[in-house]
């Protein structure tokens, strides 16, 4: 009776829990803008618009971070692991790919928010081709995003758009595969990967108790954050400063003649500037409507959801440098590709 009552509690506090989880993730963004614009009483600067950012973008990463850390962790305690990674393995890996980035297009993550399953996949021992067909898709597709993309830009270009992340994802899974990059992850991602396989775990997973469970998951947890989470301030307070003053009207105003160049610049200066899918789309209509052409449009747009400076620190912690040049690198080269080749085409798309 007595361990019957602990076990209830114990669920209702995770319920508790997870209740004060989605009120406080529900209300981050009008709780951050009341704390900087009427309690600070700070006008609507690039500052302020600025600390808005970093409060609500570091409250939210670090609520995705726990949560998901803790769940995935939760669930390799009760699952054969090695039997969902033998299971990939066996289907065809375009499959896997397939898989992956069809599971980040319908995600509503930013490219750091994304970063936290991630990690858990990784560790999990999925592949890291499917777990990056993953993270690269996952910023740049979402529902939301594409019913904007939808109204705004209309049918043809919302389609065209779709087809470019997920092929993103597919493409990039694949090259990371080919030249067995895993090689390249930290050093705890490979032992995590080797503890959540060994013998131990695969023969007593059944008989592991409500309470190991939650010992192991919380444990998880706190060495995740503990781990990452310097990164992660560091790395939205890059991001928030970035959002807060840098010009969009500079943009476009350098880039709207349309020469060779335009494209590869494009998406080194889109690269800094961490955004998300939903908040880029109206930039993507306003520098079309200025004048700024198709590719080049679409690779600025793509750089600044698919790579940034914050993602770039925080999978630091994951990846060795070798691995962050080659993962940064491709898509720098995969999004000049496609401004390229959106420039060619676009006559025949207007």
């Amino acid at each position: 009776m007595d361990n019957l009552k602990k076990l209830l509690l114990k669920i209702v506090g995770i319920a508790v829990g997870l209740a004060t989880w989605i009120f406080i993730y529900l209300n981050i963004k009008s709780w951050s803008e009341t704390l900087v614009y009427q309690l600070l009483n700070l006008s609507h600067s690039s500052l302020a618009s600025a600390l808005a950012y970093f409060i609500y973008d570091t409250v939210k990463i670090f609520l995705l971070l726990i949560l998901m850390v803790y769940l995935l962790a939760w669930i390799r305690t009760g699952l054969k692991v090695e039997v969902v990674r033998n299971t990939l393995q066996r289907l065809p890996r375009w499959l896997g790919y397939t898989f992956g980035s069809i599971f980040g297009a319908i995600t509503p993550f930013c490219s750091c928010s994304s970063i936290p399953l991630f990690l858990g996949f990784t560790s999990s021992g999925i592949p890291l081709g499917i777990t990056a067909a993953f993270l690269i898709t996952s910023p740049i597709i979402n529902e939301v995003a594409v019913v904007v993309l939808f109204g705004l830009l209309g049918t043809e270009l919302t389609l065209i758009y779709i087809v470019i992340g997920l092929l993103a994802g597919m493409l990039g899974g694949i090259f990371l595969d080919a030249i067995n990059a895993d090689r390249w992850l930290e050093d705890f991602i490979k032992e995590a990967i080797n503890r959540n396989g060994c013998t131990p775990m695969q023969t007593h997973y059944e008989s592991i108790s409500f309470d190991q469970r939650h010992q192991f998951a919380k444990a998880e947890t706190v060495a995740i954050v503990h781990r990452v989470g310097k990164w992660i301030v560091l790395g939205v307070g890059v991001g928030a400063l970035i959002h807060g003053f840098v010009p969009e009207a500079w943009i476009s105003e350098h880039l709207a003649d349309g020469q060779w160049w335009s494209v590869p610049l494009a998406v080194i200066l889109g690269t800094p500037l961490y955004t998300n899918v939903t908040g880029i789309v109206p930039i993507m209509e306003s520098l079309l409507i200025k004048g700024l052409p198709l590719g080049t449009t679409f690779a600025f747009s793509l750089s600044s959801v698919a790579i940034s400076l914050p993602e770039l620190l925080m999978l630091k912690q994951a990846m060795k440098p070798k691995l962050l040049i080659l993962f940064f690198g491709y898509l720098m080269v995969m999004f000049t590709i496609v401004g390229f080749v959106m420039n060619a085409v676009q006559a025949y798309l207007y």
